[in-house]
């Protein structure tokens, strides 16, 4: 997600106890790969074929289809739409530019960043970068449900910046279509993924992409509708798509605090928030024995929680009696006794 430099620390494998080594060895017999915490919610109660895996992230998504890594690289997603673009190094034709990792395996905007003009661009090359068009227009993340290489499912979410840099206020989950930007998309996935069953979700700005996902974009998956992951898990298991498609609008609202502090919530007194007329679910997205650097949060804020709601003013009501509720942790958790960002079981081999 394109939205600024995101704040994240790496913790060594070393550092890592027995038990997050079981948690990551047990997360790797699950069938959705590389759920967070606060979205199992969405995805602990619905059967899964044996032997079928479906990925949720995106190391799950490179381990499951080698053949398709390539999308995972920005420079080529850049080169398949003819647009301009370079490692850094290079020299842009023109400024201002987006600059960002050509991997990115955690999104959160991790890296990106405007550069305005020849001499920020001298003073900020890193290895690993490229720099791209800085697109403007409406910023769209759309999941594709793919059948063999063809779309057979589309659903549009645009997203409402907050004034903090890389934060977002609030996303609607349109139950409208966008001929246009499907009639674009469509044939760059009919001509790139050729053959790929799956959901695949593209950022777009501006009607032009930005990233490409092998993966679903499970935010807001809930608003999609009853009975969608079960067309999902029957897409992967036998690679047919049925959906008995019945649209709302929905809303997906996100609350942010100030970084670098520890923060708790009643968790029972978001569980009565649950219960008002027009919300479907909250996430409260960290793990409060991890500490705030090591999570993946854009520059604006620390991400605290999301309402996911089909009436936008009933979820900006919510998320304000969240912010009311949420207050700063007592003294943090013994060292040993915090996880880092979930790492696969292969990775620590």
């Amino acid at each position: 997600m394109r939205g600024g430099r995101a704040r994240f620390s790496w913790v060594d494998a070393g550092d890592l106890s027995s038990e997050a080594i079981e948690t990551m060895l047990h997360d790797q017999s699950k069938p959705f790969r590389g759920v967070d915490p606060w979205r199992e919610q969405y995805f602990e109660n619905e059967p899964v074929p044996p032997g079928v895996v479906i990925p949720v992230d995106e190391v799950s998504a490179w381990a499951l289809y080698p053949n398709f890594r390539w999308v995972h690289n920005k420079l080529l997603i850049c080169e398949t739409q003819g647009l301009p673009h370079g490692p850094h190094g290079t020299i842009p034709t023109e400024y201002p530019v987006y600059s960002k990792p050509i991997y990115n395996m955690r999104g959160m905007g991790t890296g990106g960043r405007v550069i305005h003009d020849e001499a920020e661009y001298a003073a900020s090359l890193q290895p690993g970068h490229l720099w791209m068009p800085l697109f403007t227009g409406t910023h769209v993340s759309t999941d594709v449900a793919m059948e063999k290489g063809q779309p057979r499912w589309w659903r549009h979410t645009t997203g409402k910046h907050a004034p903090a840099e890389g934060t977002f206020d609030y996303w609607t989950v349109h139950a409208g279509s966008d001929p246009d930007l499907e009639a674009y998309l469509g044939d760059w996935l009919r001509k790139y993924l050729q053959g790929f069953t799956g959901i695949v979700n593209i950022e777009t700005i501006g009607g032009r992409m930005l990233e490409c996902h092998l993966r679903m974009a499970e935010q807001w998956l809930d608003l999609n509708g009853p009975g969608w992951l079960t067309a999902v898990v029957r897409l992967y298991a036998e690679g047919v798509w049925k959906f008995a498609d019945v649209r709302r609008e929905g809303y997906s609202v996100v609350l942010f605090g100030d970084h670098d502090r520890r923060w708790t919530i009643d968790r029972s007194a978001v569980a009565q928030l649950l219960r008002r007329p027009g919300i479907s679910s909250i996430q409260i997205t960290f793990d409060e024995t991890v500490a705030p650097e090591h999570h993946a949060m854009p520059p604006g804020g620390f991400r605290l929680a999301i309402i996911n709601c089909w009436d936008l003013e009933a979820g900006k009501e919510v998320r304000e009696e969240l912010r009311r509720l949420f207050r700063p942790a007592g003294s943090p958790p013994a060292p040993s006794a915090m996880p880092v960002w979930r790492k696969t079981a292969s990775s620590l081999t």
